[in-house]
């Protein structure tokens, strides 16, 4: 009995030690992503080898940029066809596929060809962000290391978790919400066995990321005041409404991957397909092209006219909504964001219009509807939260955070079955559990 408590002992030791190398390697692997994402914008828009920061929406090229997401959709389309079709997607449902249904195995190639054909489709345009690639690509990482050592199923799966949250961590620098991301859509689960070796890989992933990539806030935005009474009871409702955009988010997403399923050709020119409108709305509205952290920022700060935040919220909805349904390979948190941050600005710049004495504060409300999509739509309510409050360094935002992301889960999920995240695997056949639970809550189940 002894030795079998020290064996035990030994292999939890060494589960905590392979997550705290599987955290150092994310900020590298995190690190490479953007640089490569930096290159490849450079390379299409500005026809230069160099990794400057750029965005797209800078570009010269006129009409010609159309054809840009296009021959980025075309890359990625050959890639997924004769690489993996794997790679097609946003990463986190194909991650908790895998975890549900093939014991927490990734494919070894899928570690490289994610970020490399995520960097393509967002350098050549595509309206996503860095973060469900990176995710995809840590938990495969994870899954990986996990295939090569000695390791029971259910600590492959605490792997390919930490190598998921601490690329989240490496990219945003918010290490909590990163642990409760994988908690809520991976591990759906909470003890100290999987939320542990979690932790460490995100903390080591959130340190080291302000030596080689930096430890500002992600999302710059003015303090926040104090919440009064009126002020609560606006976000309240707020939340309601946010409930109701994260239904109709969902279905456009599925609405318009149903209608590339009808179409008379292979999926491989899908991507394509979906870069001619990425390509078209580039031109009505350069800023819906690239990953659009700058859209956020904006909307939290304030630096928007409401024509401009309508301009974004509705074009950056229809490019990402197409090029996503085309099955391209992308993200989904930083067009949420992007969205419900926009929709926030402009209902709260039209209230403090028209009712003043409320003092509703349009950052406030930016920052709560960036929150609110989020957590509807993925059904992920504590990580929404908790990833603004890292994200912004706002902590007099929690209470309007709290109160009208519940309300939008609450709407969301009383009036859609599953999530954005998890439909396309319940097509597919698997079950999915729409909570995590404790241990003992489970066994009573």
């Amino acid at each position: 009995m002894a030795e079998h408590e020290l064996s035990r002992k030994r292999q939890v030791l060494f589960i905590y030690s392979i997550t705290c190398l599987i955290g150092v390697a994310m900020v590298f692997v995190a690190k490479a992503l953007l640089m490569m994402i930096q290159l490849c914008t450079n390379l299409f828009y500005f026809q230069e080898f160099s990794f400057h920061e750029r965005s797209p929406e800078n570009h010269t090229l006129g009409i010609i940029s159309v054809i840009i997401p296009v021959l980025g959709g075309l890359i990625v389309g050959v890639m997924a066809r004769w690489g993996s079709k794997a790679i097609r997607g946003h990463g986190i449902p194909e991650a908790m596929e895998n975890i549900l249904e093939r014991d927490s195995r990734i494919p070894r190639r899928i570690t490289l060809l994610k970020p490399l054909s995520s960097a393509i489709a967002i350098g050549s345009g595509g309206p996503f962000g860095a973060e469900g690639p990176i995710i995809a690509t840590g938990g495969a990482l994870g899954s990986w290391i996990g295939q090569i050592l000695p390791v029971s199923s259910y600590e492959r799966k605490i792997l390919l978790a930490s190598g998921a949250a601490a690329g989240m961590a490496a990219i945003f620098g918010t290490p909590l919400s990163a642990v409760m991301i994988a908690i809520e859509l991976l591990l759906f689960e909470f003890r100290a066995k999987s939320f542990v070796p979690v932790a460490l890989a995100t903390v080591i992933a959130a340190t080291l990321r302000g030596v080689f990539i930096g430890n500002e806030s992600f999302f710059q935005m003015p303090a926040l005041g104090e919440t009064s009474p009126i002020q609560l009871v606006v976000f309240l409702l707020f939340g309601a409404v946010m409930g109701l955009l994260c239904i109709v988010v969902t279905k456009s997403i599925y609405w318009i991957e149903d209608a590339f399923e009808k179409l008379p050709i292979h999926w491989m020119w899908w991507p394509a397909l979906g870069g001619i409108a990425v390509g078209v709305i580039g031109l009505v509205e350069p800023r819906s092209l690239g990953v659009g952290y700058g859209n956020i920022s904006m909307s939290l700060g304030g630096s928007l006219t409401i024509g401009a935040a309508v301009s974004i919220l509705v074009w950056k909805f229809l490019s990402w909504a197409i090029a996503l349904g085309s099955g391209t390979s992308g993200g989904t948190l930083a067009p949420l964001l992007t969205l419900g941050s926009a929709f926030g600005f402009i209902v709260g710049s039209g209230l403090s219009l028209m009712f003043p004495e409320w003092g509703i504060d349009p950052h406030a409300m930016a920052l709560v509807g960036m929150a609110a999509l989020f957590a509807g739509s993925a059904r992920a309510l504590l990580t929404a939260v908790i990833f603004a409050l890292e994200g912004t360094k706002q902590p007099l935002g929690l209470v309007p955070l709290l109160g009208c992301c519940s309300i939008a889960y609450i709407v969301s999920s009383l009036l859609m079955k599953n999530s954005i995240m998890t439909e396309k695997i319940v097509r597919r056949g698997l079950q999915v559990p729409h909570e995590y639970y404790p241990p003992a809550r489970k066994t009573q189940e």
